[in-house]
C-alpha cells in the first residue's frame, strides 16, 4: 500500500457528507489511479515522422549531407510504423556517412557509419511507410501472412542498389518473416507504391 494512503488512514475519519469527506475521498481515488496506472507505452511512428529532425542534424554535420537510407530499428506495427527509425546520410565533402537513430523525437544514436556506404541520395518524393505497408500487405504479402501467420519484420527505403537495372530508382524493400519458412521479401517502387519483385529467400 502506498505510504501516503497509509498516512491519510491514520487521519482522523471525516464525516460522510462533510466537504472534508468528500476532498479526502477524491484525493484518494486520484491517488490510487495514478499508483496503479502503467507508464505509458511508446506509441509507433511512421518513418518520416523523424526525417526532418534528422536532416537538421546532418546538415550541421556536414552541409552537403543527403538522405540515402532509412530503416526501422525497433519491429513494426501492423500499420507500417515503428517506435524507432534510423536515417543514414552521406557527405561527399567528406567522404563520410553518418547514421541518426530516433525515438519519440528524440536522437538517441547519431554516429559515423564506419562501412563504406557512397549510395545515391534517395528521390525528394517517396510514400511514408504506411502506404507502402498496405500496398505490400494488401498485395504480394497477403496469402504468405495468411497461410504462415507471417508479419513484416524489416521495411527499408534506398535507391539503386535493389533494382541494378535501374539505379535511379528509389525503392521500399519490405522483408516478411514466418516460423520455419523462407522470408518473403518484396519490393516496391517508392513514388508510386509499383509492386516491381518479389520473392523467397
Amino acid at each position: 500500500m502506498h505510504d501516503l494512503i497509509r498516512r491519510r488512514m491514520r487521519g482522523a475519519p471525516a464525516s460522510p457528507g462533510s466537504p472534508g469527506y468528500m476532498v479526502s475521498a477524491a484525493a484518494l481515488i486520484l491517488l490510487l489511479i495514478a499508483v496503479q496506472a502503467p507508464a505509458a507505452e511508446r506509441i509507433p511512428v511512421h518513418a518520416r515522422s523523424g526525417l526532418d529532425l534528422a536532416r537538421a542534424a546532418a546538415v550541421i554535420w556536414s552541409q552537403d549531407a543527403y538522405l540515402v537510407y532509412l530503416e526501422n530499428d525497433e519491429p513494426l506495427d501492423t500499420h507500417g510504423a515503428a517506435t524507432r527509425w534510423s536515417y543514414l546520410f552521406h557527405s561527399p565533402a567528406l567522404k563520410k556517412s553518418r547514421v541518426y537513430s530516433i525515438r519519440d523525437g528524440k536522437i538517441l544514436v547519431a554516429e559515423d557509419f564506419t562501412i563504406k556506404f557512397e549510395a545515391p541520395p534517395i528521390a525528394g518524393e517517396w510514400i511514408d511507410s504506411a502506404e507502402a505497408f498496405t500496398i505490400s500487405d494488401e498485395g504480394p504479402a497477403r496469402r504468405f501472412c495468411f497461410e504462415n501467420a507471417g508479419k513484416a519484420s524489416t521495411m527499408l527505403l534506398m535507391r539503386g542498389a535493389i533494382q541494378e537495372n535501374e539505379p535511379d530508382r528509389t525503392t521500399w524493400l519490405l522483408v516478411y518473416n514466418a516460423p520455419n519458412l523462407p522470408s518473403l521479401f518484396v519490393i516496391l517502387d517508392a513514388r508510386d507504391g509499383t509492386v516491381l519483385r518479389t520473392w523467397r529467400g
